[in-house]
This record gives C-alpha cells, structure tokens and sequence, in this order.
C-alpha cells in the first residue's frame, strides 16, 4: 500500500518485553521489563526500531541475572544467602515500599521532552528518536504522592494534568491532582519543569486504609471528572506483603457492594462541586472523554462489572490455547453518564435530574445525593483512543481495539457515539494493539486522518506488521511488515516532526 506523504514523525509505544531473567519468571505479564519500540516515517517509508528501557530495574535484574525488583505481581526477595540481620532489617524497609522504575505503561509528553511511565511515583526520560534511556524522575520529590496515573491529559497551554495518590502521610490518604508546566526558559536547570509544578487539588479518599486504584481519569472545558470506584488498595496489607510473602497486586480487592463516587473538580476555584454524585459499584481503567453540555457533565468509559481482568494476564494462564481458555466474567462496556451538575434544587425526591435526551438518569435521593444510571453505548471495545484535538468537547468517535469474551484483540473498530454505528477492521490471527489516530495537516472533520496501529500475529511463522487505514472509511491505506520478533504493547504516541528536538543531548 501506500502512506500519506504528509505522515512526518514518529509513532512510540511502551509495553512489557522480558518476563524471564536467568532462571526466574515474573508472575504477570505487566510485570516484564520496559520495551519501547518506535517506527518512523518520512518521505513515505517507515522505518522500525526497539529497545529496552534501561531502568535502574532493568540493569539491577540483568546484572543479577535474576529478579531483584518486586513489581506489582512479583514480589523479589534479595540474596537468600545474606545473613539473618540483613533479612530483617530489608523487612523492615519494604513498609513503604521502594518502587520499581520499569516504566512500561504509557509515553508523556511535558514541553520537548519525553517520558516513559508506569504507575510507581518514577518516570524515565528518553530520546523518542534513538529510544535511549535518559534522567530518572521522582514524582514524590516534588509533589506527595507515592502511585500516579499513567494517562495524563495535556491542556491547550502545554500544562500535563495528573493525579496521584498520597498514602505518605499516615491516616491522611488523599488524591492529589497537579500540573506540570511546560519546560521554562533555557537558563534554569533541567527538570526545572517538575521544580514548577503545582498541586491544583487534592481530594480525600473516603477510606483512609483503603484508597481507590485508577488508571485515568477525565477532564472537560471547567471541571476534572475522577471516579472513586470500590476497586481498593489495601495499604496495611500493602505494608506487610513483603513479609508476608505475596504480591503487592494480592493487595487489591473488589468490593461489588460498594458505591462508587463521583468527583468533580472546578479548574477555575480548584474546589470540588459540593453535591455527591454516585452510581453502583464497578471496576474501570480507561475514561474515553468528558464534555459540559447545557449545565450537564456528560462522560464516556469503559467499565467492567468486576476484576477479572487483571488476573487473566497471570502468566500461568497464558498458555497456548489462552483464547479459548481464558473468558472474562464480565465484558467491558462502553457506558455514558450525564450528571447534572447544575440542577433544581427544589426538584422532587426521586425525580430524573436529566434534562437532555439520553437513557441515562441522575435521580434525587433523600439526602440529596443523586445516584447516576448510565446509558449503555457499545460492549466489547477497549484501549479507548479519540481524535485529542476533540478531548473535553462534545466528540463523535471513538478508536478502539475490540475485545469478546476474551481479553486479547481481535479487531481494531471505530465507534460513533452519537450514531452508534461501528465499522471493523480485522484479520485471522491478528493481535491489534491499541489504535492511534494521526489528523491529517488540513483536517476539517474530526476523523478527518489516518489510524496507526501495530498488528502481532498469533500464528509464529508470520511477521508483524504497522497497519494504516484511513480514519474515515476504515479501510487499509497500507502496511508496513516489520521481519522481527514483535511484542503486544500498552499503549503509546504519535510525535509529529515538527515536535521532535534534531539534537543528541
């Protein structure tokens, strides 16, 4: 096929690479150490490259040759052969748990540099061109927090807005929403932007003991939307999981009988809308986008009715006819909720608060809170990804990978929101990874552009590949076969030409 002349830049995407070091294993598959891979485009060829992240992890587990560093699903103990002091004196340390650095989730983006992340309070800068590994980040020497989310959002000024969680002073646990600014003139030191970092709001969690886990979150014009859902850390089991000798993931509970909460946060005063918003109890990962229409919060996710996922990709469960073993107990399901953030006061108890035309509700409870039901749009789809020039505006479409009753892609699908209309595309023995799309440099409609994605193949003795299709018709524009061993990533990036820096510092 052919690429678009216009495609300059290059496409970057994380995941887990290495899950065997010497003779140990890592338990999960989120587990395995950082692989970045990059293609790059220019003058209509693509041209592929990988490496793995060189994290403090990475070079203490190959100097080893063996896991030295827990990670959420693999707890690493030290040398057996120390002696009984060192033994209990590393127990005592690992209260607090000293995290990982393998970044593997995701690629930020603050000013001209880039970052590989995961959800630990480290990231790693790298060079996005020759995917070296460069200065090492530590979140918590700028701001209290000891987990971060690795999906950040970036506002029209540059600024990154995150969250994190706070476990660090005890008994007061809290999520904390900051921004990072845009890098600051040349003459200041490197880093300079995290030195200016700003702690917008904090909000506490409704259990001390027991903070939400979250993995992204939504933002619209004025407010940033964070759902505080009963999938919880527990942090006294967390503190003791060394000793105990589990995994820290062990530490993660479902509570279905639980509520799960809404927050909303005013970008202007940095205060949370006062009314309690809530829905029943679910797990999710990925917010697809939020937008205000008429005095209402409307916004899109993908939920899950428990947590099954996560222990699917247990690497004891992947084995080779994983597709057919391995079925997810509850799908994952594309859910809108409208919440009328501006409504009656005097509206009746039990009265639908909703004034626009959806099948979602937000109804009055005694107390005055208002418990939300959701519009259900589609089921099946995840890795959620939408054209970002639209984020926090009322949006058409959504770009996704489609998932069944199993947890791996099988096709990559392109959803209307408004329509509901989906088109497909996939192929046998296909493993598409998560879809990105690029606009096209004269754009006028929103899908007005193309979607990359890297396909694995299921059957070993076929190549992977990049796939290009056109964003708005769906069908193949081309694509480009990559003749090496290729990994399922996480998630990833698209960096126009114009915004990579021509220099090796």
């Amino acid at each position: 096929g052919q690429l678009p002349t216009w495609l300059r830049g290059i496409l970057l995407r994380n995941g887990p690479g290495m899950h065997t070091i010497g003779d140990t294993k890592y338990n999960h598959w989120f587990d395995g150490l950082a692989l970045l891979h990059s293609f790059t485009f220019r003058n209509g060829e693509v041209y592929y490259r990988s490496k793995y992240l060189q994290s403090d992890t990475y070079n203490c587990n190959i100097e080893a040759n063996r896991i030295v560093v827990s990670e959420f699903g693999t707890m690493a103990y030290p040398d057996p052969c120390k002696n009984i002091f060192a033994k209990a004196f590393s127990y005592l340390s690992h209260t607090i748990p000293e995290f990982t650095d393998n970044c593997l989730i995701n690629i930020m983006r603050t000013g001209d540099d880039f970052y590989a992340t995961s959800e630990t309070n480290f990231i790693r800068k790298i060079n996005p061109q020759t995917l070296e590994t460069l200065d090492k980040v530590d979140y918590s020497k700028y701001v209290a927090v000891n987990l971060v989310t690795s999906h950040p959002h970036y506002d029209s000024a540059g600024n990154v807005l995150n969250m994190g969680t706070s476990i660090v002073d005890k008994g007061k646990t809290k999520y904390i929403l900051f921004k990072i600014p845009p890098s600051v003139p040349e003459k200041e030191k490197k880093n300079s932007c995290f030195k200016n970092l700003e702690v917008v709001c904090s909000i506490p969690s409704r259990s001390l003991l027991h903070p939400s886990y979250y993995h992204s979150f939504g933002i619209t014009e004025n407010y940033i939307v964070f759902i505080e859902q009963p999938f919880k850390l527990d942090i006294v089991k967390m503190a003791t999981a060394y000793i105990r000798g589990v995994n820290w993931a062990s530490c993660l509970a479902y509570n279905k009988e639980e509520k799960t909460w809404f927050h909303f946060v005013d970008k202007k005063t940095k205060k949370e809308v006062s009314t309690k918003f809530y829905t029943d109890a679910m797990v999710l990962f990925h917010h697809i986008n939020a937008y205000e229409e008429d005095g209402h919060i409307i916004f899109d996710i993908i939920s899950y009715t428990d947590n099954s996922l996560y222990d699917m990709f247990y690497l004891k469960n992947l084995t080779k006819d994983f597709e057919e073993k391995n079925k997810l107990t509850s799908i994952p399901t594309c859910k809108r909720f409208v919440v009328p953030l501006q409504h009656d006061k005097d509206a009746e108890v039990g009265s639908n608060l909703v004034t626009l035309p959806s099948t979602a509700t937000a109804v009055k409870e005694k107390d005055g809170s208002i418990y939300c039901q959701p519009e259900t749009l589609c089921e099946g789809i995840e890795l959620p990804r939408i054209n970002y020039d639209y984020n926090g505006k009322k949006y058409k479409y959504v770009f996704a990978t489609e998932v069944q009753w199993s947890p791996v892609p099988t096709k990559i699908a392109k959803f209307n929101v408004q329509t509901k209309e989906m088109l497909h595309w996939g192929e046998d023995h296909c493993w598409p990874s998560e879809p990105v799309f690029v606009p096209s440099p004269d754009a006028r409609e929103e899908d007005d552009g193309i979607v990359l994605t890297c396909v694995v193949m299921s059957d070993p003795k076929e190549a992977p590949f990049l796939l290009v299709l056109d964003a708005k018709t769906f069908k193949e524009l081309g694509r480009a076969t990559v003749d090496v061993e290729m990994h399922l990533d996480l998630h990833g990036t698209f960096i126009p030409e114009k915004d990579l820096k021509f220099d090796t510092e």
